[in-house]
């Protein structure tokens, strides 16, 4: 009993002190905003990312923000299936800044791949989930440059003129890379964990976690999955905080390898499947046995439309786009590669202007 005192007191102490890191609230609802353009999951596609950042007036050649006012919503799972991740999240971190001096917003919402990333069980999947030039991309300098030194003086080659990630990914060297992912997936005390986790985490998780899991422009709704019943009468803010402060914990636990100070049973939001980017009802569910549930969860919300991703589907039309009668808008047409391969995806972008729902891409981008 009083072992189970302590720990109760422990954790609201830790909650507390991580709920400090956000003391300022995260704005997560804007209001009279005349442009929205929101874009899917990329999972790792850089040239798709760009094409659609090009195609709907958002960015120049230069890759500089040309959106004035816009809010870009990019509504979460840039990380994993392809290999440029990083690109992208540099890029979106650029763009932030330029579209905040512009007028403009640039919101990045937490997907289901940026947690199984800040908390390293990705470095657990195998397949497709997680390729080695993620994994190159995200490793320190000078871990990744030693590596690279022993294998070459291993083999007895000349050392390349090259530096930094170029002279990492040549393409002799991705068998090398290959074969550490093969390793590190077993081995749970594999260097190579470590060092993933914490550069990544030092800047790349750091900055998600200052950005929201769900977001409210004018009467709509911006989440990865979908907002449940029950969370729906949480509201925003505290959804965002909850979120922030369960991450920060995992993030702390996987650079440091310690144990996290909030328990299974204490977690609400995290790697629950029913959370904000795991939620799929919305895009599985009969719609005419799902509508009155809808209406609920949006009235809860105060608002009328949800735009979610998450869950890839065949979209050839607009038409296709909208669940619920047009109350519910999913917006993953399987934008990555991986995605256009395997299923057909297409290149996608809503735009919401002046209340107006348009589609840039369906009809002539593959």
């Amino acid at each position: 009993m009083r072992k189970t005192k302590t720990t109760l007191i422990l954790a609201v102490f830790v909650l507390a002190s991580l709920v400090h890191l956000y003391a300022a609230d995260t704005q997560c609802v804007w209001t009279g905003v005349e442009k929205i353009v929101a874009v899917g999951d990329i999972h790792g596609d850089y040239k798709a990312f760009i094409k659609i950042l090009k195609g709907t007036g958002l960015i120049d050649k230069e890759l500089h923000w040309t959106g004035r006012k816009t809010h870009l919503v990019q509504i979460g799972d840039v990380m994993d299936r392809g290999d440029y991740a990083k690109e992208i999240l540099d890029l979106l971190m650029k763009l932030e800044k330029e579209a905040e001096e512009a007028g403009g917003k640039v919101h990045m919402l937490i997907g289901n791949h940026e947690e199984l990333n800040i908390t390293g069980l990705i470095l657990n999947r195998g397949d497709d989930e997680f390729t080695a030039r993620q994994l190159v991309s995200f490793l320190p300098d000078g871990y990744r440059e030693k590596q690279v030194k022993k294998f070459r003086e291993m083999l007895g080659d000349n050392p390349t003129k090259k530096t930094g990630l170029d002279s990492s990914l040549d393409s002799d060297l991705m068998p090398f890379w290959e074969n550490m992912l093969n390793k590190l997936r077993t081995n749970r005390r594999h260097p190579a964990r470590r060092e993933y986790m914490n550069n990544f985490n030092k800047t790349y998780g750091k900055w998600i976690l200052q950005q929201n899991a769900v977001i409210k422009i004018n009467n709509i709704i911006f989440v990865h999955g979908g907002i449940s019943e029950k969370f729906s009468k949480w509201g925003l803010k505290k959804i965002n905080n909850r979120l922030r402060v369960e991450l920060e914990d995992l993030r702390r636990a996987a650079m440091n390898s310690t144990r996290p100070q909030i328990q299974n049973f204490q977690r609400q939001i995290v790697w629950n499947p029913n959370g904000p980017y795991w939620y799929r009802d919305f895009a599985t569910t009969d719609q005419d046995d799902f509508k009155e549930n809808v209406d609920r969860i949006l009235k809860n919300l105060n608002a009328e439309y949800m735009v979610i991703a998450h869950t890839p589907r065949v979209i050839k039309t607009k038409e296709d786009m909208k669940l619920f009668q047009g109350r519910i808008w999913i917006i993953d047409t399987g934008i990555s590669e991986l995605y256009r391969k395997r299923m057909g995806g297409r290149l996608s972008a809503l735009i919401i202007n002046k209340g107006k729902f348009d589609v840039w891409g369906l009809n002539n981008e593959k």
